[in-house]
């Protein structure tokens, strides 16, 4: 098989190093995949018959990242003068893989058929031989002869997910594969062929021992580089591996929501990530998390954002996210269910503009940036219009956060305070009148930040202390 496109100077240039002190070296992995798939790789990875100590020589800046599996990242320079990393490994193979994750034997070999039958995928399980000596640097396209012992082409062309050899051995050697599978379905938009996805569903014990850690970093890459990622979320369904990391998610399948729905619970949180921007992905699977279990039966789910919230801090938790993204998220799902009455709704004018004044003043916007936060109105804003063009039943409209984006501008405009900082007194100012540091001043800050929210003219030094005083 044969691909055509252009190698990179800087990785015929490792490529030469190599071959130049008798070294066979090839282009492996997912830049021959993305290459057959007409897109641009982005990362290019090598496999030699060097050793590891022998790389480190001829690579004096390379950084050994495991001499135990025999990779190394050598660091060269391309056409622009610019450092770039290309990962080098040794041909090997593995075998008797501890911990669901890590081979306890790995073994140095000298042939590229056996380094690739260690792979995961078909698609992963290619090779461009390297060792040439007509590597002249330029990077120019031309014509590449492709080793494909698995037929990772044919299945690229297919459009499949095929494992390597024997798929049960495959998932057992390490459980992230069952998820990876996955992913490159969902990201890929590909099927996974029938005895590979079979052999993940007899694998899940195997799937259980990964790190949650682990497991999160492919579920994200699943999110976040999917067209939709509702296809590899399902296929994680079906299987059994959604129930590893995200059984929460599973208490919506079947749950109908009757009232201004199209969808089950499932679903609807589904599609609502399909249509979500990047940075609201993981909040809009989430925002209908505790549907379920405030199910009315009547097609109201009262204070399921409230129970969200705190169902949201245990799956991010058990998933590792660090605690600003848990607090992020449990802001958005908090605050997800806000309603703007606007003009184009039913009703007349005067009496939109009476709903308006009695549910959004201007100290109402104040208090709904205080409690979002400025820096999460935005990302509140996209998962709301995700959340309701996921439904086609929706009454929602766009006027909604055009209207509710126009008054906060004009409530930014004013004097204003939305945070304690943002007061015309400090810690120091409440000492002088006899307030100690500590809860009691906290309180009273709270309390002066509240009032200025309502009342923008009461931020000045002396009208605030004059407040403190009455509270002492």
């Amino acid at each position: 098989m044969k691909l055509r496109f252009k190698v990179p100077s800087y990785v015929q240039k490792i490529a030469r190093i190599l071959s130049k002190e008798g070294y066979d070296v090839y282009l492996v992995g997912g830049a021959l995949r993305d290459v057959a798939m007409g897109k641009q790789p982005h990362d290019y990875d090598l496999a030699t018959n060097a050793l590891p100590d022998e790389m480190l020589e001829l690579f004096p800046k390379a950084v050994s990242t495991g001499a135990k599996f025999g990779t190394v990242i050598a660091l060269v320079q391309d056409q622009n003068k610019e450092n770039m990393e290309v990962e080098v490994t040794t041909f090997r193979s593995e075998e008797e893989y501890i911990d669901g994750r890590w081979p306890s034997k790995v073994e140095f070999v000298n042939d590229v058929f056996k380094d690739l039958g260690r792979r995961d995928f078909t698609i992963n399980a290619m090779a461009l031989d390297l060792s040439s000596d007509d590597l002249d640097g330029e990077e120019v396209e031309k014509e590449w002869d492709i080793y494909d012992p698995f037929g990772g082409i044919t299945d690229i062309n297919m459009k499949i997910i095929r494992a390597v050899g024997t798929p049960i051995e495959r998932f057992k050697e390490d459980g992230l594969r069952a998820f990876k599978a996955c992913r490159l379905a969902s990201q890929l938009d590909f099927e996974i062929e029938e005895e590979t996805f079979k052999a993940i569903s007899e694998c899940i014990p195997v799937a259980k021992q990964v790190s949650m850690e682990r497991i999160r970093d492919e579920f994200m890459k699943l999110l976040l580089n999917s067209p939709k990622p509702s296809k590899g979320i399902e296929l994680m369904r079906q299987c059994g591996l959604l129930n590893i990391f995200l059984p929460e998610l599973l208490e919506g399948y079947g749950v109908e929501q009757k009232l201004f729905h199209a969808h089950d619970v499932y679903w609807h949180s589904l599609k609502t990530c399909d249509f979500a921007e990047d940075s609201v992905k993981l909040a809009a699977l989430l925002h209908d998390i505790a549907k379920p279990r405030t199910d009315m039966g009547n097609g109201h789910f009262y204070g399921h954002d409230i129970m969200g919230v705190e169902m949201v801090d245990t799956i991010m938790k058990r998933l590792r996210f660090s605690k600003s993204e848990i607090e992020r998220v449990k802001t958005l799902i908090r605050n997800h269910m806000f309603y703007y009455p606007h003009s184009q709704q039913e009703g007349s004018k005067e009496e939109m503009e009476k709903l308006m004044l009695s549910q959004w003043s201007d100290s109402a916007v104040r208090r709904f940036l205080n409690r979002v936060g400025e820096e999460n109105v935005e990302d509140l804003f996209k998962l709301r219009i995700a959340d309701a063009t996921s439904n086609p039943n929706s009454p929602f409209q766009p006027k909604e956060i055009t209207e509710l984006q126009k008054h906060i501008s004009e409530v930014r405009a004013k004097d204003m305070a939305l945070k304690i900082s943002d007061l015309d007194i400090s810690g120091e100012d409440l000492k002088s009148i006899g307030i100690k540091p500590g809860p009691e001043m906290g309180k009273i800050l709270r309390s002066l930040l509240d009032i200025v929210i309502e009342d923008p003219l009461m931020n000045t030094k002396e009208k605030l202390l004059d407040e403190a005083k009455h509270m002492l």
